[in-house]
């Protein structure tokens, strides 16, 4: 079996293959600030529900709006506050961080785990190697208030990696060049496994799992194994198997990849580096549950250390989780960033959904290390947005145009 069909095969309570509709029993479902009030709506309301079925496999997590940005949105933000004070419900409240990033943290996501969550990167979970899956307000609501849900076992894609990055390419360049050669729909309701990466420390396989959404996948895990097998002692059941059948196979060469760069408006519209290199950009944005670590903050730092950012350019800073924001405080890092003329916004997912917090105007073209560039993501309509590295982000706000990290 592949990872997903071990685990479902587990939460379902008999063995599983692709294509079998099963109920299921999650580990742990997530809800955050922006669909938690519908979902206790429905629970209540539509489902008749008073209590969840289990306060300790939920965690309600305040970070899309965060802090609330208008009166609507943070008397919402009060009623889920009151909701998980009355059922006992862990909640991380505004400046914890984003969902994905917090329950890796807190050790709630770990290995061979069910994890649905009402985002849809809540294949994040897959960093650990655990399943997860975002789904919307209804399905969550059904699983607070009954503990199950149904699904139907997705085939697996594997993407076989091979070699190391070279210097200035990290793990956002991979998740690009997976986009580019399975294209937006490449992996609709597939799994996608991530096979050679036992090397890969835990920030660069949540940077490669949070993006299996954007080809379509409905999960995507990176087999537990080095650091992650060492910090988190995944199952003994859980384990990848030689005999395991795939549908597809990707096999990409790290030796032979370049800095990679999603133009506007498709995560799939991927390109070199160098056919992009000069586009002015007058906003670059470092965070997200994709890219708000401390390593990618450490990385920018390396590159802008001594250094301002171009006259023309905003940087926009916004850490992951106020633990990743500590741990840049306690080197250099946070001071290297905000002396070469960046802002450090809240920790939470910030500009990325275009709320507040550095919402993008009509014409301003953005550098993001975030996962999506729809028309009209992060503000304006009229706003063009880049997808790219921490590394490419700040030799792009220094340059004032699209740049790779050897230009300076």
């Amino acid at each position: 079996m592949t990872l997903s069909e071990q685990i479902l095969s587990r939460a379902a309570g008999r063995p599983v293959a692709p294509g079998d509709m099963v109920v299921v029993a999650p580990d742990l479902v997530m809800g955050h600030d922006s669909l938690s009030p519908s979902i206790i709506r429905v629970m209540r309301d539509q489902l008749g529900v008073d209590r969840v079925f289990d306060k300790d496999k939920i965690a309600i997590v305040l970070d899309h709006v965060s802090p609330a940005s208008t009166v609507g949105t943070a008397n919402n933000q009060n009623k889920v506050r009151a909701f998980a004070r009355e059922q006992d419900i862990r909640l991380f409240d505004v400046g914890r961080g984003i969902c994905h990033q917090v329950l890796v943290e807190e050790r709630l996501a770990r290995p061979g785990m069910l994890i649905f969550g009402s985002d849809s990167h809540s294949c994040s979970y897959g960093a650990v190697g655990a399943f997860g899956s975002g789904m919307g307000t209804t399905d969550i609501a059904l699983i607070w208030a009954t503990g199950k849900t149904w699904v139907k076992v997705p085939p697996t894609l594997r993407v076989q990696v091979r070699g190391r990055f070279r210097p200035g390419v990290s793990a956002k360049d991979l998740a690009l060049r997976v986009c580019r050669d399975l294209t937006i729909a490449g992996a609709t309701y597939a799994a996608i496994e991530y096979h050679g990466l036992d090397w890969l420390p835990l920030e660069g396989r949540q940077t490669l799992a949070s993006m299996a959404v954007e080809v379509g996948a409905k999960a995507g895990i990176v087999p537990p194994t080095g650091v992650v097998a060492e910090q988190l002692l995944p199952p003994a059941w859980l384990q990848v198997q030689e005999d395991a059948v795939y549908e597809q196979e990707l096999v990409i060469d790290l030796a032979e990849l370049e800095p990679q760069v999603a133009r506007p408006n498709q995560v799939d519209d991927v390109c070199d580096l160098s056919e992009v290199a000069g586009t002015d950009v007058s906003v670059v944005f470092l965070g997200t549950c994709t890219n708000g670590r401390y390593e990618d903050m450490r990385a920018a730092a390396r590159i802008l250390s001594g250094r301002r950012i171009h006259p023309n350019v905003r940087l926009m800073i916004t850490p992951a989780s106020n633990l990743e924001m500590q741990r840049a405080m306690r080197d250099d890092t946070l001071s290297i960033l905000i002396d070469a003329g960046a802002t450090l916004t809240t920790p939470g997912c910030g500009m990325c959904m275009g709320r507040h917090q550095g919402t993008l105007g009509d014409g301003d073209v953005c550098l993001s290390t975030g996962n999506r560039n729809f028309r009209g993501r992060m503000g304006a309509p009229s706003s063009r947005i880049y997808l790219a590295s921490p590394e490419v982000a700040a030799a792009t706000a220094i340059s004032g145009r699209i740049a790779g990290p050897e230009e300076v």
